[in-house]
């Protein structure tokens, strides 16, 4: 029998109930499959940060690294942790030092969900470059305080980095519609995103059965919501494909829908797998929060995994549950009756 080990890093807010939701349906897949999952809880968070001054232990990303895949809840609380600290304490830090540069985000919408469109028929696969980019960390303030100020931020683009997450997108691509969307802003910025220009259109002639676009970030914004069903994968840096994501998220009813899966293609560490939609304060600790978007990334896990049968049937369930109205509306359903639903629809 199969065994996977599984790091479960709940985090803050509504991570810890949607995580918990999640590793209640992929349990009982699991056992109906035929294979084993074991988990072991990380207590990493805001108030581990509070409690210690860091988010994660100086030794958190050797300890991670001897598990098959992490399942993460959420992490932030900007009222007693800067975003800046928490995100760059322990989020980013796992996926650049497991070489996750392939951030995958499906934006469909689920039986029974009503999003804000007219088009219903649509279905995006977004893979966001996940590693360096925008979110570089490169920079620093000089003159702190004073009216000589200086912020500096630096955007590195490799081309390793560039030409990889491309080349996954064109993978993605043939594998689904044949149709790829590389996104720029190579107007504007005439080194950086012509350069990744450049890239697309040199590993196009790899690909002669992939339909390749290059769109603008803005004018692919506007077609995400104009157009969805035009799209197929959208391949974007790390900032344009966080921005587009979130676009992506709404169009398909909300973020309690918004799955990932932080990816290391050459599987030498492990891969993370996270809901979008982040702590939510708002709710926390309401019993609300919409466990979908944890599930369905766990569903991502397990394909992932390679447990792929088990996977589909965990997005049956979830669709199953959805058809029937249930969690598809924010806050009519409590997390554990969405959970019981789709644990009930499992076959």
């Amino acid at each position: 029998m199969n065994s996977y080990s599984i790091a479960l890093i709940p985090g803050d807010g509504i991570g810890r109930d949607v995580t918990a939701a999640a590793w209640t349906v992929l349990e009982t897949a699991a056992k109906r499959a035929g294979f084993a999952l074991t988990g072991t809880e990380f207590p990493w968070s805001c108030k581990f940060f509070k409690e210690t001054g860091r988010m994660m232990p100086e030794y958190g990303i050797e300890t991670l690294r001897g598990f098959d895949a992490i399942l993460l809840g959420a992490v932030g609380w900007p009222a007693e942790v800067p975003d800046s600290v928490s995100l760059h304490g322990l989020l980013l830090p796992i996926r650049k030092a497991f070489v996750q540069y392939a951030n995958i985000r499906p934006h469909r919408l689920l039986p029974g969900v009503t999003g804000p469109l007219r088009a219903e028929n649509f279905d995006i696969l977004c893979i966001r470059e996940n590693t360096e980019g925008e979110y570089s960390g490169a920079g620093g303030r000089v003159h702190q305080g004073t009216l000589d100020e200086v912020a500096v931020e630096t955007s590195i683009f490799t081309r390793a980095g560039v030409e990889r997450i491309l080349r996954f997108g064109f993978e993605q691509a043939r594998s689904r519609r044949g149709k790829l969307a590389s996104v720029t802003k190579s107007n504007a910025q005439k080194y950086s995103m012509v350069f990744w220009d450049e890239i697309t259109r040199k590993l196009a002639a790899d690909y002669p059965d992939v339909e390749v676009t290059s769109y603008h970030v803005d004018a692919l914004a506007a077609r995400m919501i104009m157009a969805p069903e035009s799209l197929d994968v959208v391949v974007a840096s790390n900032l344009f494909g966080d921005i587009l994501t979130d676009i992506g998220a709404a169009i398909q009813g909300g973020l309690g829908y918004a799955a990932s899966a932080n990816i290391n293609p050459g599987r030498s560490a492990p891969s993370m797998f996270e809901p979008v939609h982040g702590s939510a304060p708002d709710i926390a600790h309401l019993g609300i929060a919409n466990p979908i978007a944890a599930i369905w990334s766990g569903a991502m896990m397990l394909d992932h995994l390679g447990e792929k049968a088990a996977a589909d049937r965990v997005v049956k369930a979830v669709e199953a549950a959805t058809a029937r109205g249930i969690g598809t509306i924010p806050g009519k359903d409590r997390t554990e009756a969405i959970t019981a639903a789709i644990v009930a629809s499992l076959t």
